[in-house]
């Protein structure tokens, strides 16, 4: 039998998209896998829905939002007694191929080096648009990017190859590596706490790997608003800025502050472009 596999998805107020997610999970041709739905406390009726639809799918109930890193980590403790070999973190406003597991455990089995496996992701409006090819850090310039965005799939982004960081949308990690890392650090505000979780997987020797042939496909931050919703820009930035005091040293911390004043206008630009083309 294959090792038990374990996907987490942290919800809240979901229930326009997780339906569609889990059903999409249900089609997976993994033959070991159990799904666990953490909901933070949701006010609409996705506990009910996924319970009425998914009855095999389990749902940890918290008490109140505890966020994208720390509902992960109450997912992940409340799932150690099945003791599942690995475990893949998906957001709920996904939805998978069918053969998205196989790849990533793959890679993870075959090379004791890969700490952590992250699939191709493409935008679910846009199926051969690429969302996530791997994933770029600078610490001298203060950039965190995905390799690919917005460009059509092609041949150069189908080569399986270590990258810099695996996005929170999706990844694969043995349980026992995501457990001595302490798992994500809920001080972050539900931005960059992937990045971090990355880095200091780098930083005890192992390696991120980018699996092309596990295929995710994203609805982009639904949960607040957008992929250019001020919510989620204004947290990315508060995100960017814990990252960077945490993992820059001092010379690269002054080159990032240079830079970030000189970038702001371009910003601002680019930021008013890319509403614009999405207001029509």
């Amino acid at each position: 039998m294959k090792p038990l596999v374990y996907i987490i998805i942290v919800n809240w107020n979901g229930e326009r998209v997780i339906i569609d997610c889990l059903n999409s999970l249900s089609r997976l041709d993994y033959d070991n896998y159990k799904i666990l739905v953490v909901d933070n406390n949701s006010s609409d009726n996705s506990v009910n829905e996924i319970n009425r639809l998914f009855p095999a799918v389990k749902v940890l109930e918290l008490n109140k939002n505890y966020g994208f890193a720390e509902g992960n980590n109450k997912g992940f403790m409340s799932i150690l007694e099945d003791t599942p070999k690995y475990v893949i973190f998906l957001n709920n406003d996904t939805e998978v191929d069918r053969n998205f597991v196989e790849p990533l455990i793959t890679a993870l089995d075959k090379n004791p080096t890969i700490g952590q496996a992250v699939p191709k992701i493409y935008y679910s409006d846009q199926r051969n648009n690429i969302w996530f090819a791997g994933g770029k850090v600078n610490l001298w310039a203060g950039q965190i990017k995905h390799i690919g965005i917005r460009k059509n799939d092609s041949d150069e982004f189908n080569i399986s190859k270590e990258t810099h960081y695996a996005t929170g949308c999706c990844f694969a990690i043995r349980t026992t590596d995501f457990n001595e890392l302490g798992g994500f650090d809920p001080s972050y505000p539900m931005y960059c706490e992937d990045v971090d979780l990355s880095l200091r997987m780098k930083s005890k020797g192992q390696i991120v790997y980018f699996v092309p042939d596990s295929k995710v496909y994203h609805k982009i931050s639904s949960s607040v608003g957008g992929e250019f919703a001020m919510k989620k820009i204004l947290r990315k930035i508060k995100g960017y800025i814990k990252l960077f005091r945490r993992h820059a040293f001092l010379l690269q911390k002054f080159t990032i502050g240079i830079l970030w004043l000189i970038a702001i206008p371009y910003f601002i630009i680019k930021l008013a472009y890319f509403r614009i083309i999405r207001n029509g």
